[in-house]
């Protein structure tokens, strides 16, 4: 048995059960109230309780920071991830690395990381910049429009150009328009059901919800399929864009990467970064224009570089920027839990046995939420990422240890070049002053109405 933390006596404590057996009601209750779920049954059973759901194994839910540390750092041949995450199969692909375990994990996040760090990252910098621009124009010029359909244009872009590299022509604007119609079928909240129901996924005919997201997926496989073929024939992989740089990448022992599998990367790069980017600037456009001395703040210090001329890292290094960044994925992650983790072999954590096969969960939103680590959690306070450095056991918006998202600093860096580029050049203010609360968005967590702004008079 693995020993983590000796427990204060030599009994182990038995683990609070919020379900014996699985609940449709209980079900439904994660799906449409998540937020009030996991505050419910923390007050109810506090930092570790386990939990039953049809569509995963039991599952012990940890918000304790120590605990945390000790999954995270613990060898990750002692869990399986990818049996866990298989409810995102019918979208990524099952080559992804988000399904991949042991060595073959290991391999490919070595294969995806270089792409997102350091001077290629940089080289993204003015594209994101001119994107943000170019999409902005219409809402400007019309006067007031609802932030996230506009942020979601944005990642697009982004994504299109820097991740799939692709130009401006009939390819990519067939590419845009079927990835648009395959990530908004599981931004209805009842097409959202069939990744948490197996058995629902049928195809009954072009006309019923499972077939009409099939057909879309095989559309947009063969569009993908064709890019990747006509790379590979004309040798293109010169450009910096992250598909070229996969293209090229070889691993120690020369292997280079198929073109189903960089299929899947591409769509896994796609899905983690086009709507939770767009999400996260959508709440931290809220926020900005939701409390003026934020915005006054924020402006002050983006006054002290020339934002279109300046070395767009020079603009990812200013403080208070980065604050409101990090204040506004602690609040609202637009991912409740990071990735479950599955136990291979029975342990001991904190004084609780947990057997072989009880799948570890870590609920972001109520780790943010810890009083002890953020005084008033409930309130929008970036100068606390000023006042103290939090340790990625207290503060996970990307998930943490070997899971963690291999585009968090992507992410960042493009959430800062955004904000910038809008705040300087467009003065906006909120059509509605009224606090905004969070709804799911398929997995994902949106600001209800979608953050409705105006430019000002």
């Amino acid at each position: 048995m693995v020993q983590l933390n000796e427990p204060a006596t030599n009994r182990t404590k038995e683990l609070p059960n919020a379900s014996s057996k699985a609940s449709i009601l209980r079900m439904l209750w994660v799906i449409v109230k998540p937020f009030n779920y996991l505050e419910t049954m923390h007050k109810r059973y506090g930092d570790f309780y386990l939990d039953v759901f049809s569509a995963f194994p039991p599952t012990l839910i940890i918000s304790n920071p120590q605990a945390i540390e000790k999954v995270f750092t613990l060898s990750p041949e002692l869990f399986l991830s990818g049996p866990a995450n298989a409810i995102l199969k019918p979208l990524l692909g099952a080559t992804a690395i988000l399904f991949q375990d042991g060595d073959r994990h290991t391999k490919k996040r070595k294969l995806l990381m270089p792409p997102f760090h350091g001077e290629r990252m940089r080289a993204y910098g003015q594209m994101i910049r001119e994107i943000t621009l170019q999409v902005m124009a219409e809402p400007i010029k019309k006067g007031r429009f609802t932030a996230r359909p506009v942020m979601q244009e944005i990642s697009l872009g982004v994504i299109l150009k820097a991740v799939f590299g692709l130009r401006e022509g009939e390819r990519y604007e067939k590419i845009r328009s079927t990835l648009i119609k395959y990530l908004d079928f599981f931004n209805v909240p009842l097409n959202a059901t069939f990744l948490f129901f197996p058995s629902l996924q049928k195809d009954l005919g072009a006309w019923s919800p499972w077939g009409r997201f099939l057909r879309h997926q095989k559309t947009l496989y063969q569009l993908l399929d064709e890019e990747i073929q006509e790379r590979r024939e004309q040798q293109d992989f010169a450009g910096e864009d992250i598909m070229s740089l996969l293209l090229s990448a070889r691993d120690e022992e020369g292997q280079g990467i198929s073109d189903e599998e960089l299929r899947d990367e591409l769509l896994a790069l796609l899905f983690a970064g086009h709507e939770t980017t767009a999400l996260a600037l959508s709440w931290a456009l809220y926020w900005i224009h939701y409390l003026p001395e934020v915005r006054d703040k924020l402006l002050t210090e983006l006054s002290t570089l020339n934002i279109a001329e300046v070395d767009p890292s020079e603009i990812a290094r200013l403080p208070y920027l980065s604050a409101v960044v990090a204040e506004t994925l602690r609040l609202y992650p637009v991912a409740l839990f990071t990735f479950s983790r599955v136990l291979q072999k029975p342990m001991e954590l904190m004084g609780y046995q947990i057997p072989q096969g009880v799948g570890l969960a870590i609920p972001i939103y109520m780790t943010h939420q810890r009083p002890e680590l953020y005084p008033e959690p409930k309130k929008f306070i970036p100068d606390r990422f000023l006042e103290r450095q939090f340790s990625p056991y207290e503060y996970l918006p990307f998930g943490g240890g070997n899971r963690r998202c291999i585009g968090a600093a992507f992410a960042l860096f493009e959430m800062k070049i955004v904000l910038a580029t809008i705040l300087t050049n467009y003065s906006l203010t909120l059509v509605d002053q009224r606090p905004v609360l969070p709804v799911r968005r398929g997995i994902v967590f949106a600001p209800a109405g979608g953050v409705r702004l105006k430019v000002k008079s």
